[in-house]
């Protein structure tokens, strides 16, 4: 009796062929009885596009219409083909048709799940603003509308808010109702964030006394705003730009320029951090006060300008960024002294350096006096007297001059 043998199914191409009729019946059977309910989220594969609409698969039976506008890049060109796969967002289910459009595009009904899960676990959400309304701006979120308020955008004072009008930034959602579809966003407090984050791990490399660059972002009357890297910025006073004497930090300084500084301080508060840095500690700026000694030698004779008339004297520049005191007690003995009481601001005025103070930076001043007027000496010397008569007169003149000399050497009286 012949063995019975087991067909092979694998081999069988008759058993293969109904096992595969019976799948696509059960896939044929799945499909039939799945119900496609408005506001579902579904994978599609692009079947056909068409002049102004396209059909796409939906896992039923029956095949989706979709706006070709939603297959659209920002520039208005076709960016998907046939068979590509995309997720899309049914908007009608019925008998007469199943309409979808793709997630994402401006069609698509706002996904307020995702704006409240954005919400509750403080995550950033891109943002286009739209427009400049009463008190801020209109965002739209996820084509859903926003509220911004003006001081939320991170806009630096003075700026032109319709800068911003189609632009995109990131932003945090701090108010959220659903019901009511109101959202308020704030860049602002995103900004803040990230600042606090760049500033940590900032601190952890620097310390002061260390140099290091930077580049001034702001200018004020009382000194400089200067960016380090990561968000984080520092101040330098007006006094510490350089070593001369400054009304406003925009006369040492432009916005923009590259500068080295020093850190001075760091000091940690509860909503930032506090960076006072120096440009004139860090190296890179001469000072002319190294020569003062020799521009200004004791008991030089100077003209001057005043700059500043107070109770106790005359605050006189002797040169762009030496001033020195001219006190109204040098002064009361003078022949006339309602000649300086009369100065002001800007008045010329010869003086004589009395004392310089190096450590101190400062330099007292006094009036030169009667003998201190060399100028005849000058005048003398292109005169031309001849015979027996000018010989005695010279010698007369250069005994004179001799003992001058001895009298001018001796520190001038106060």
């Amino acid at each position: 009796m012949a063995k019975k043998t087991t067909p092979d199914l694998f081999n069988d191409p008759v058993k293969a062929k109904s096992q595969d009729f019976a799948t696509m019946f059960e896939s044929s059977l799945a499909k039939s009885t799945k119900v496609l309910n408005v506001g579902d989220l579904i994978k599609a594969e692009i079947l056909s596009i068409g002049r102004s609409e396209s059909f796409v698969s939906t896992g039923t039976p029956r095949d989706a219409v979709l706006l070709n506008a939603d297959l659209l890049d920002e520039n208005n060109a076709l960016k998907f083909k046939v068979g590509d796969q995309i997720e899309v967002i049914v908007l009608r289910a019925n008998a007469d048709e199943i309409r979808v459009t793709r997630k994402g595009s401006k069609s698509a009904p706002v996904d307020f799940d995702s704006i409240e899960d954005a919400y509750d676990m403080e995550l950033p959400v891109e943002g286009k603003v739209t427009e400049v309304i009463n008190g801020g701006y209109r965002v739209s979120v996820q084509g859903q509308s926003a509220f911004c308020p003006i001081s939320q955008l991170g806009v630096p004072f003075g700026q032109d808010a319709s800068e911003f009008i189609g632009k995109k930034f990131e932003f945090l959602i701090t108010q959220f109702d659903a019901r009511k579809k109101n959202i308020v966003v704030s860049r602002r407090k995103l900004l803040n964030q990230q600042k606090v984050e760049g500033e940590s791990v900032w601190l952890q490399s620097h310390k002061v006394g260390d140099i290091v660059e930077g580049r001034v972002t702001r200018t004020e009357q009382f000194g400089a705003f200067v960016a380090l890297g990561s968000g984080v910025e520092g101040l330098v006073h007006v006094s510490e730009i350089g070593f001369m004497r400054l009304k406003h930090a925009a006369d040492g300084v432009r916005v923009g320029d590259p500068v080295q500084v020093k850190i001075l301080k760091i000091e940690e508060e509860e909503t930032r951090v506090k960076i006072g840095l120096s440009i004139k500690q860090a190296g890179g700026v001469s000072d002319p006060w190294a020569q003062v000694l020799q521009s200004f030698p004791v008991g030089a004779i100077v003209d001057g300008t005043v700059d500043k008339k107070e109770v106790y004297g005359l605050f006189v520049v002797l040169a762009p960024g030496f001033n020195g005191l001219l006190p109204k007690s040098k002064w009361r003995d003078a022949e006339d002294p309602k000649k300086y009481e009369n100065l002001k601001k800007g008045d010329a005025v010869k003086v004589r350096v009395d004392e310089v103070k190096f450590e101190e930076r400062k330099i007292s001043l006094g009036l030169p006096t009667e003998a201190e007027d060399n100028s005849w000496r000058e005048h003398h010397s292109n005169q031309s007297i001849g015979g027996a008569l000018g010989s005695s007169l010279a010698a007369a003149f250069a005994n004179l001059n001799a003992k001058t000399d001895v009298k001018t050497s001796v520190k001038p009286k106060r």
